[in-house]
């Protein structure tokens, strides 16, 4: 299973600031291995996040976004205590979903 993404929701007034890292290799599928094979693609394709259960943001992603990639973003009509959920998923199956809780 993946390792955990780091998320942090803050409260400013009736917005929420966040903030997350991923930890994913992603591989573009462009680069060789020390024998010249191709190493395959590996990337995030989908993420997604809610605010107390409703999505808020979506997104699809390619092999383009950097190693352990970083998302910032906001949401309006939100305070302290609500519930901040973000999901992704790879080309490869695998997936990830992390909750925070705003502070």
């Amino acid at each position: 299973m993946p390792d955990p993404m780091r998320i942090r929701a803050q409260a400013a007034g009736s917005k929420i600031n966040v903030r997350v890292l991923m930890s994913h290799e992603m591989e573009s599928g462009q680069r060789k291995d020390v024998n010249g094979a191709p190493i395959p693609a590996w990337h995030i394709q989908e993420v997604s996040a809610s605010h107390n259960g409703a999505e808020v943001l979506s997104a699809e992603w390619g092999p383009g976004v950097s190693k352990n990639p970083y998302l910032q973003f906001t949401v309006k009509n939100g305070k302290a205590g609500d519930k901040i959920t973000v999901t992704w998923k790879d080309n490869k199956g695998e997936s990830r979903t992390d909750e925070a809780t705003v502070s």
